[in-house]
C-alpha cells in the first residue's frame, strides 16, 4: 500500500493535499521536533565568522597606510597645480611665510599679489589631520617643496611626498 501511495503521489501531486483528514506519521512528528539548530551549532558558526572577519581586518590594515600615502601624492599634485596657476597670475610663487594660505586668502605680507584670485576653498589637510608643509625655495634646487609630516606629525625621515 505504501508503494501505491507513492505512485499516486508521483502521478498526481495534488492528491496528498486533498486528503486533509490524514494524520501525520510519527516519523514526520519526530523530524519536525528536531528541525532547529542547537546553541552549540549557532555559536560555532558565529565563531567561524568572527575569525574570518578578524583575519580580513588584519589583512587590510597595511592597505590603509598605502592608501593614505597615495592620497598625499594626489594632494601634492593638486596643490602644485594651483601654485603654478598662482604663479601665472602673480608672476611669483607665495613665500614660505605666506604659505598655502595664499591660495585661500589674499596675502597681507610682502610681496602682495597684483591679480590675486582664490584658487582653493580651504587649506588642505593631510590624511593624518595636519597641514601640508610648503617651502619656497625648495631643497635640492627645486622651485618649491610640498610634503606631509606623516603619521608622527614631526619633521623626520618618514615624511610623505618629499622627494
Amino acid at each position: 500500500m505504501v508503494d501505491r501511495e507513492r505512485i499516486n503521489a508521483f502521478f498526481n501531486p495534488l492528491s496528498s493535499f486533498m486528503k486533509s483528514n490524514r494524520q501525520p506519521s510519527s516519523r514526520r512528528l519526530l523530524r519536525n521536533r528536531n528541525a532547529g539548530y542547537t546553541l552549540f551549532e549557532i555559536m560555532l558558526v558565529l565563531g567561524i565568522i568572527a575569525v574570518l572577519v578578524g583575519s580580513a581586518i588584519y589583512m587590510l590594515v597595511g592597505n590603509i597606510d598605502v592608501a593614505k600615502e597615495q592620497r598625499v601624492d594626489s594632494d601634492v599634485e593638486a596643490i602644485s597645480m594651483q601654485l603654478r596657476t598662482y604663479e601665472m597670475l602673480n608672476y611669483r610663487m607665495p613665500t614660505t611665510e605666506q604659505g598655502l594660505k595664499a591660495l585661500v586668502e589674499k596675502p597681507s605680507t610682502e610681496p602682495r599679489p597684483r591679480r590675486w584670485k582664490q584658487l582653493m576653498k580651504s587649506v588642505p589637510l593631510d590624511p593624518w589631520g595636519n597641514e601640508y608643509v610648503y617651502r619656497n625655495p625648495g631643497k635640492n634646487g627645486q622651485a618649491f617643496d610640498i610634503y606631509s609630516l606623516g603619521a608622527d606629525g614631526k619633521e623626520s625621515d618618514d615624511d610623505v611626498g618629499m622627494e
